[in-house]
């Protein structure tokens, strides 16, 4: 077991190079340089020229990029920001911090609701603890998360004033944010869970126990459960991933420091530094959730840790 874990880890390296060799060919095709949107189109084009070189921006794309990845392994150095003249890492880090923990809410938030939800309509199919659900967990998982943001950013900080509109001081600040970020995915793991559920309970092993007199809980929670979250396990792992990479509509929508909206702002002034270290960062998380996916499974199914042990032996 321990030697896939190693040979998952090892594939953050090519996986870390790849993204950011993607990430310095598209912001060199794409127009514009940082002197011109720093400094402004009034400069003269040999101050504009002046600063570029000095920020090497001038310099080939190959060997920007040696020199990117050779200081940031052998240095720890993620670079200089072209807009601040602030070290990358001291900027990306506080910010990054803010969205895995408004990632981390929302997807627990979401596991928790839906997870559930979807069950229980599994295990009482075509009653209206499964139809209500159902029926909801459609149009919910239709309506992106900005358009319930704006919602309740209109009811309970507007109309009500109940919950604050912005910023990060308190636990409340949190409150709709996570709704909005969680809700959507809730409704998506209702419907994966009870699809799930419904396929084992109605394989050979679950009509077996029930025959041989094992109590109901006992064939819902111990049998059929058990091979019903392996896909559900992924589908929770793959909302995390994207909640991380896609939480910037809801950063902005709320005026959070998060990283993703960072990146936003910075690709204005083609701050490629920040850009590219905020990307790094971001595929590191999302390498190790998928990670962590892989290992529950072993924990979850046990004929997956026994093909590892005699792969192992």
């Amino acid at each position: 077991m321990y030697k896939y874990v190693l040979k998952r880890v090892a594939f953050l390296i090519p996986t870390i190079l790849g993204v950011t060799f993607i990430i310095f060919a598209v912001m060199n095709i794409t127009p514009g340089n940082p002197g011109l949107a720093i400094l402004g189109p009034t400069v003269p084009q040999e101050d504009i020229d002046a600063y570029n070189h000095a920020l090497g921006y001038d310099l080939p794309l190959l060997q920007k990029y040696v020199n990117y990845v050779r200081d940031m392994v052998v240095d720890q150095d993620f670079g200089i920001s072209y807009f601040t003249k602030q070290p990358v890492f001291d900027e990306i880090w506080p910010r990054f911090q803010l969205t895995i923990k408004l990632s981390l809410l929302g997807v627990l938030l979401a596991a928790l609701i839906g997870v559930p939800l979807g069950i229980l309509a599994a295990v009482k199919q075509y009653s209206l603890l499964d139809t209500i659900p159902s029926i909801l967990s459609f149009f919910i998982a239709a309506i992106p998360g900005f358009v319930l943001g704006t919602l309740m950013l209109y009811v309970f900080s507007l109309k009500l004033g109940w919950l604050p509109s912005y910023g990060t001081g308190s636990f409340s600040h949190y409150i709709m944010p996570v709704l909005a970020i969680a809700i959507p995915p809730a409704a998506q793991n209702m419907r994966f869970t009870k699809s799930s559920m419904l396929e084992a309970i109605r394989q050979d092993y679950v009509r077996t126990a029930r025959a041989k007199g094992a109590p109901e809980r006992t064939v819902i929670w111990k049998h059929a459960l058990r091979n019903a979250l392996l896909p559900v396990v992924t589908q929770v792992g793959m909302s995390l991933g994207l909640l991380i990479c896609g939480s910037v509509v809801v950063e902005k929508l709320f005026s959070l420091p998060g990283i993703g909206s960072l990146i936003i702002d910075r690709i204005n002034f083609k701050d490629e530094p920040v850009i590219i270290g905020g990307t790094i960062l971001i595929s590191i998380c999302f390498t190790i959730v998928m990670l962590l996916v892989d290992i529950i499974y072993a924990f979850i199914d046990p004929r997956i840790r026994a093909k590892y042990s005699k792969s192992k032996g």
